[in-house]
């Protein structure tokens, strides 16, 4: 109701009356003692859920659309409402930082989604609302829940002002056309809503990935910077040298941020103009006579997405070298250095008073992570048992996790296995996090051994709480068997924090459980 409604103003005397206490406020409204405030607050709040006021029936809304994936078996559907109902009083998904023996329903909510997302099933119908509201207040479920909603989920979504998310994040509830019908794709490229035409540009991409390209070439002028920013990102996907002329054209965009992300697709192609420009820079700079940083940031250096001006703390000759040795292409370093390998390059010392071996390195690690290039991303990870300082490429462990994600998985996985057995598991969290889910074999081996490890040196339990709470969400539930023996409380060991033990416990216990649960959750939603 507006300020101005009658029933907005007695609604107001009742707070009043209820505030204030209805002897101060006697005679001056409905509430002239406890019980009528009482009876008239039950009446106005009626008025107030109602909403409307009557009015002429406006038309009903056009059936939803049907949705042909099945839904998923009863068992899961009920696991579903079951995660949806304990979203909001879970825990804060800490992990091993909570108290109690209880899984988390807040971290398996996004397995279900997966799997069921896997299977090719349908959210069921009484349950969309829910997975709105569970995806309106975490951005990172929106994805696989509003695919899991489908059609169903759109539809509603135009109901509702606080499910409009959906609406941004998809295809603005609408089919899109044959990407075969060119008027039809002109159409919606012209007068859709961003959202659709992004969900536009992301098909066309995927039926033919040289369209993508043509199709933005045609309104690319009158674009707002924001947009273009946003399509060029798109084009990731697919990323070939038929993308090459129009990101050369980007190149000389009028927005800075544009530039850099059509520079940055460019060196991802090795045989790009771009790649071969940057490489004649960087061989320029670098040898094995030493290294010699550009004396100055050229015109045509600035033209191919080089930043002028450095971060804080950054000299500008080793920002330029940076960022002339990250967009080169690896393969041209082998010549460079007269036949050698990326193992061999990366061990050779840097000949050089300023010290640039370490910016020169981390350029290295840079491209490996962006030109997914597994040789050198070795090369550059070192043995997992050696320490992190004395790697050959770096000891940043965020950027280690970004040289393993260019791994196979399973090698990726006995790595991070090797690094958590020489080195425990404090240092191990950012590198689980892009192991691939279930951990199985020597990785999930490793990980149990290192707790039970750390749990019998007394150690402060509370600092495992971060990879407790992964291994809930990211162990193989068969490892659920090997933990039943930890479960038992136990007396402190000498020195230890004051209830590690019980607290230690606590935490496998939780852990176990939810294990059992993934392993339950997982069986309900396999295909009979």
């Amino acid at each position: 109701m507006s300020e101005g409604d009658e029933g907005y103003g007695e609604w107001q005397e009742l707070v009043g009356a209820a505030l204030l206490g209805t002897d101060r406020r006697r005679g001056t409204g409905p509430a002239g003692s406890p019980g009528a405030l009482l009876d008239a607050a039950a009446v106005h709040t009626v008025r107030r859920r109602a909403g409307l006021r009557p009015a002429t029936a406006r038309p009903r809304p056009e059936p939803a659309p049907h949705d042909v994936r099945p839904a998923p078996p009863e068992a899961a559907a009920r696991r579903l409402a079951q995660l949806l109902a304990g979203r909001t009083g879970a825990g804060s998904g800490g992990g091993g930082g909570r108290r109690g023996s209880a899984p988390d329903l807040t971290e398996l909510l996004p397995q279900w989604l997966a799997a069921a997302g896997r299977h090719g099933y349908r959210a069921p119908a009484a349950l969309v609302p829910a997975l709105l509201d569970a995806a309106r207040a975490r951005t990172d479920l929106r994805p696989q829940a509003l695919a899991l909603a489908g059609a169903r989920g759109l539809w509603l979504a135009r109901m509702n002002p606080e499910w409009r998310f959906a609406l941004r994040g998809g295809a603005g509830g609408g089919e899109l056309p044959d990407v075969r019908d060119p008027s039809a794709v002109e159409r919606l490229w012209e007068e859709g809503l961003f959202a659709e035409r992004v969900a536009l540009l992301g098909a066309v991409r995927a039926h033919e990935p040289a369209a993508a390209p043509r199709l933005l070439a045609t309104t690319w002028a009158s674009e707002r910077a924001e947009d273009r920013l946003m399509f060029l990102d798109s084009l990731r996907v697919g990323l070939s040298l038929e993308d090459e002329s129009f990101l050369e054209a980007a190149l000389g965009d009028r927005s800075r941020n544009v530039r850099a992300t059509a520079a940055e697709l460019l060196s991802a192609l090795p045989q790009s103009a771009l790649a071969g420009r940057m490489a004649g820079r960087a061989l320029a700079c670098v040898g094995p006579e030493g290294v010699t940083p550009p004396a100055e940031c050229d015109a045509g250096m600035l033209r191919d997405g080089v930043v002028k001006r450095p971060p804080a703390g950054r000299g500008e000759r080793a920002w330029w070298l940076g960022q002339l040795v990250e967009a080169a292409p690896l393969s041209c370093w082998r010549e460079r250095f007269g036949g050698l390998g990326p193992a061999e390059i990366v061990a050779l010392p840097v000949a050089s008073a300023e010290g640039w071996a370490e910016e020169l390195h981390a350029a290295w690690c840079r491209a490996a992570v962006r030109q997914r290039d597994p040789q050198w991303s070795r090369a550059l990870l070192g043995p997992a048992s050696a320490p992190p300082a004395a790697g050959p490429g770096t000891a940043s462990l965020a950027e280690r996790a970004k040289l393993l994600e260019t791994l196979p998985d399973g090698e990726r996985a006995e790595w991070v296995a090797e690094f958590v057995r020489a080195h425990g598991l404090s240092e191990a969290f950012q590198l689980l996090g892009v192991c691939v889910v279930p951990w199985a074999g020597a990785l999930g081996r490793a990980v149990v051994d290192a707790l039970d490890i750390a749990r019998e040196a007394g150690s402060y339990p509370w600092s495992f709480s971060g990879v407790m709470g992964l291994a809930e969400r990211c162990l193989d539930p068969a490892e659920a068997g090997r933990l039943e023996a930890l479960t038992a409380a136990a007396e402190d060991p000498p020195d230890a924090s004051p209830g590690a033990a019980a607290y230690w416990a606590e935490a496998f216990q939780r852990l176990v459980a939810t294990l059992r649960l993934r392993a339950a959750m997982l069986s309900e939603l396999t295909p009979p």
